[in-house]
């Protein structure tokens, strides 16, 4: 092995992980920002006396879109190894903001669910993808860092989001923040298309050996770090995803991902209304978006090198535990300061949590299943993502915000749970698979 080699992997390939990696952290941004700005805009939106939303239809969109995402996901899921992920990414980016679009242009709240429906596609679609993509590449030393890293991406998004809502909405209108989302499609896309490689295991795996080779060539790294796994099993697809070896692992990944969904998109379209309803100014309110957020993001990079020491699905449990106690404290009205602590804390833990899930798949399916797992955790996830925000929106008209936070409490020890009853070892342990967990 020469000194540039680590791990066998050589610094070329390390310099392609990085460029990946920034690509589809930028991505994921603007899926955070795409997702997260309909609960940034929401008290705005609700506010405006003449388009009419309410708050049972607001919850009954924020569950259209993450219904959407579900969708997306799935589908994702099963093309993404038949027509490779890059398609399927920019796909992704191209739907959710042509669709952001048609929410600033929406003259009525059906039109506005509608497009809020196509956008969560094109989110669902994306997210899963971006991770199979940055998992490929990533060195197996550096692989649950690398995950945990481009997913920081999506709580700056709602970062990013939260603060757009708190400039912008009483100022300009709930409008303008989906219109700055449209409009960033035009800056990235072209960028991506043009800098953005396809999956060689993807091209290898359909024996497309020379376009593999094509890209192995144009940035100088050895096409065998991607060759496709040994394995005595070689069914991919779903099928793979049932075989007597993974089939628990299969449901008990589900049930923790539906749980963290159900968390993180029910907090995140609902924690400034709810916050609102405790007492808290709607400048305050929206301002535990941008907090929280900012908390994933310190999360996500601690979470990703304790994963990659401990491993992601010990420190899953531990996180899932935590997110349980932070959530459960915003029932008590705190003093603001000590609020926002806790608001912090909790967002370090709540997205993070549920990025290790994300991170664990991987060692427990082979090459030819991997990116379908985490499609498919993804999207039967989404059916959480889909129940949280309709359940916050029930407790908010029903005037039991408080309650909702005990409620998402609970989905956050479910998950805990789930994770800690996958088997310890995974099945494939050889360097190009992540890390044990």
């Amino acid at each position: 092995m020469s000194a540039r080699e680590l791990g066998g992997t050589t610094a070329a390939t390390v310099r392609l992980s990085l460029r990946v990696t920034a690509l589809c952290w930028v991505l994921v941004l603007l899926d955070g920002l795409d997702l997260f700005v309909y609960g940034a805009t929401l008290p705005g939106v609700l506010a405006d006396k003449g388009f009419g939303l309410t708050p049972v239809s607001g919850g009954t969109i924020g569950s259209l879109t993450t219904f959407g995402m579900m969708l997306g996901a799935l589908g994702a899921g099963i093309l993404t190894d038949r027509v490779g992920r890059r398609k399927i990414i920019i796909t992704g980016v191209v739907v959710f903001s042509v669709a952001a679009a048609a929410c600033a242009a929406a003259p009525t709240v059906g039109f506005f669910g509608a497009a809020r429906f196509i956008a969560g596609i094109g989110l669902g679609g994306l997210l899963p993808s971006a991770i199979a993509m940055v998992m490929e590449y990533a060195p197996a030393w550096r692989r649950n860092l690398a995950v945990t890293t481009v997913m920081t991406a999506h709580q700056a998004g709602g970062a990013l989001a939260g603060a757009l809502g708190m400039t912008l909405v009483q100022s300009m209108g709930w409008r303008s923040v989906y219109w700055i989302g449209a409009l960033l499609l035009v800056v990235v896309l072209p960028a991506v298309v043009f800098l953005l490689p396809e999956s060689m295991t993807f091209l290898l795996a359909k024996g497309k050996t020379e376009r593999a080779r094509a890209i192995a060539d144009r940035f100088a790294v050895p096409l065998g770090t991607f060759a496709p796994e040994p394995s005595e099993d070689r069914r991919g697809g779903l099928r793979g995803l049932f075989t007597p070896s993974v089939r628990t692992t299969t449901v008990l990944f589900w049930i923790a991902s539906f749980a963290g969904l159900l968390l993180v998109y029910g907090v995140n379209t609902w924690l400034p209304t709810m916050m609102r309803g405790s007492g808290y100014d709607l400048g305050s309110a929206i301002s535990f978006l941008l907090v929280i957020n900012l908390g994933g993001i310190a999360g996500m990079l601690v979470a990703g090198r304790l994963a990659d020491r401990f491993g992601a699905r010990p420190v899953a449990v531990v996180w899932f535990a935590l997110t349980a106690c932070g959530v459960g404290l915003l029932a008590v009205h705190l003093p603001l300061v000590v609020t926002y602590v806790v608001v912090f804390l909790t967002g370090a833990w709540l997205f993070s949590a549920q990025t290790l899930i994300y991170a664990a798949v991987g060692a427990y399916y082979p090459a030819g299943s991997r990116a379908t797992a985490l499609g498919w955790v993804s999207g039967v996830g989404r059916t959480g993502a889909v129940f949280g925000p309709w359940l916050g929106g029930i407790l908010v008209a029903g005037g039991l915000s408080s309650f909702g936070f005990v409620v998402f409490a609970i989905a956050g020890l479910l998950g805990a749970v789930m994770v800690a009853l996958v088997r310890r070892n995974g099945v494939f342990t050889t360097t190009s698979a992540a890390p044990v967990s």
